[in-house]
């Protein structure tokens, strides 16, 4: 299991664009990571005390983003880019997340391939209850520029 790193070392974005608080943890084959829903929250609408439910893809994106980051630093690598290629099956349960709500956030890969596609299974969770999941596709080259400039 790999712990000790804050979500600023395990992800390649930079505040504001950080939307998640905790990184908890990874194993082998999934990441564990928390948000508290505040004030302060990105996307947080003042007039409803709420953020939109369909924020929780961007949620599971980061929480994905910090499995691949954690596992490179525990493998003496480095935190790389990847990206969101799409979403099956996003089911929301309720329709914002409300103030205070502190929201657990999982990612278990399901499939890898050798040219950096995968795919997860993510669930938001408040307690014991389930409040959105979803299949997230994505894609980490091993060298992003080139891949962009392709």
């Amino acid at each position: 299991m790999i712990t000790g790193y804050s979500i600023e070392q395990v992800l390649p974005h930079r505040s504001p664009m950080i939307l998640l608080d905790n990184f908890i943890e990874a194993g082998a084959d999934y990441a564990v990571c928390k948000v508290t829903i505040s004030e302060h929250s990105q996307f947080y609408d003042a007039a409803s005390q709420t953020v939109p439910a369909y924020v929780g893809i961007e949620y599971m994106a980061q929480t994905i983003a910090a499995y691949a980051g954690a596992s490179n630093l525990a493998k003496g690598g480095a935190v790389k880019i990847g990206f969101l290629l799409g979403c099956r099956k996003y089911q929301p349960e309720v329709t914002a997340f409300t103030l205070g709500t502190e929201l657990t956030i999982t990612a278990t890969e399901l499939v890898t391939e050798d040219n950096g596609l995968s795919v997860f299974d993510c669930s938001i969770m408040q307690q014991q209850q389930l409040l959105v999941s979803a299949r997230l596709n994505v894609f980490q080259p091993d060298n992003h520029q080139a891949w962009l400039t392709e």
